[in-house]
């Protein structure tokens, strides 16, 4: 199981109690209740790779298909030494909810393979890469099935699984996964679109707060795909960027960091410690941090019980998936922090790889700034209807985000019914 320091109940458990809870709250249908606590279908696939060396390795991979009520399933793709069959059952359920709160037609999906892709070549992650794009390749078609990047994984790995699916059907299929090179029609706006969203739900967020994006402090664990496109974009803002850490540790200053120079530090060290004008923090420092908003936007499991406490932000905005146990946010909600949930903050990704994926279906192609226009819109929406859930129902974020992906599902299974 993926996790930050905290140690945690098993995640799909976790995700079974919230929808429990949820579909009581919101009277959705037993029938509806039993399908989402269930997964359609969980592959799993034990492959050999030939090393460079000449010997052999047994990668283990999953594909887990969640739920196809309101569209195809849709879901990254993540390579990651610690993932299991459980981690990626808990974060196929979460893509079904997430594609539900922004209301786009896609049900939820994951995949992963157990693996550390920092130490295989390149040509042997190509291997790996082909050998179990052809594992699940009965399962992934642009109809049905849609994969992406996720953890460790980038637009050259979704390149490999779209020529490995093309060549095994004889044509160019490029609906089959999105996040991929734009040279390969990828679509303009797909990289920054998690930290993008993520940015767009932080300052709807602080202005609902009445909190200023001009000097607002914020502070961001993680500085990856999302952590980093976040932090340049709410510093464009106007936000000052205090605290930021990665795997290697933590950096501070109470007047703001220049981002544009870290990313450039961080390109050449591959690390943000040691940065100039800044002083090192841990991470539970820096979770600790006086600020606005915290974004942790690294791995599970980072804010539980045993450290919620020293939190000490205005509001959060998860950009990472499931950073907050169950324990934790009813301690966060206790101290009034603000919690924009994962499934609505960090859902950007999946929005512009909806749009990809009707761009390459219809080979027809969106500028920049009109996926960048679209996302807003649908980031915009999609917030205000949880804040309005939230407030109606006198309930946190996180359930209100939790009650309308349920409403949704139910309703279209209500419509479809039971087959046969």
């Amino acid at each position: 199981m993926i996790q930050g320091t905290c140690e945690t109940n098993n995640p799909f458990q976790m995700y079974r109690e919230w929808i429990d809870s949820v579909c009581n709250h919101m009277e959705v249908s037993e029938v509806c209740r039993k399908i989402l606590v269930e997964c359609r279908r969980e592959f799993t696939v034990h492959f050999p790779v030939k090393m460079d060396d000449g010997s052999v390795e047994i990668f283990h991979g999953y594909r887990v298909q969640h739920n196809d009520t309101r569209g195809p399933f849709k879901g990254g793709i993540l390579f990651h030494p610690a993932v299991d069959l459980d981690e990626v059952k808990a974060l196929a359920t979460w893509m079904t909810l997430k594609a539900a709160v922004v209301n786009i037609p896609y049900g939820g999906a994951k995949g992963g393979i157990s693996c550390n892709p920092k130490i295989p070549s390149l040509v042997e992650l190509e291997r790996v890469t082909r050998r179990y794009a052809s594992e699940i390749s009965i399962l992934i078609v642009p109809e049905k099935d849609i994969p992406a990047p996720d953890v460790d994984t980038n637009p050259q790995i979704m390149a490999w699984i779209m020529d490995t699916y093309s060549m095994n059907r004889g044509y160019s299929a490029l609906g089959v996964v999105t996040g991929k090179p734009i040279e390969i029609v990828g679509s303009l706006g797909r990289f920054e679109a998690t930290g993008r969203g993520c940015m767009i739900t932080a300052l709807l967020a602080a202005k609902h707060r009445g909190i200023e994006p001009d000097g607002g402090t914020v502070a961001i664990q993680g500085f990856g795909n999302v952590g980093s496109v976040a932090a340049k974009m709410l510093a464009e803002n106007g936000c000052k960027i205090i605290g930021i850490s990665d795997s290697t540790g933590g950096i501070y200053n109470q007047n703001g960091l220049d981002v544009e120079s870290l990313l450039r530090y961080k390109q050449e060290t591959g690390s943000v410690t040691g940065f100039k004008e800044s002083e090192p923090v841990s991470q539970s420092e820096l979770l600790g941090l006086k600020c606005d908003i915290l974004v942790p936007a690294a791995l599970e499991n980072t804010i539980c019980a045993d450290n919620a406490d020293i939190v000490n932000a205005s509001m959060i905005v998860e950009g990472a998936n499931g950073p907050i146990t169950p324990d934790a946010d009813v301690i966060l909600n206790d101290k009034g922090i603000f919690v924009i949930p994962d499934i609505l903050a960090n859902a950007g990704g999946v929005v512009v790889s909806y749009f990809e994926w009707v761009q390459g279906l219809q080979s027809f192609f969106w500028s920049e700034q009109q996926v960048n226009q679209e996302l807003e819109t649908v980031m915009n929406n999609a917030f205000h209807e949880v804040l309005e859930l939230s407030s109606r129902e006198k309930v946190p974020m996180r359930e209100a985000a939790y009650m309308l992906a349920a409403k949704r599902i139910d309703s279209a299974l209500r419509l479809r019914g039971i087959y046969p």
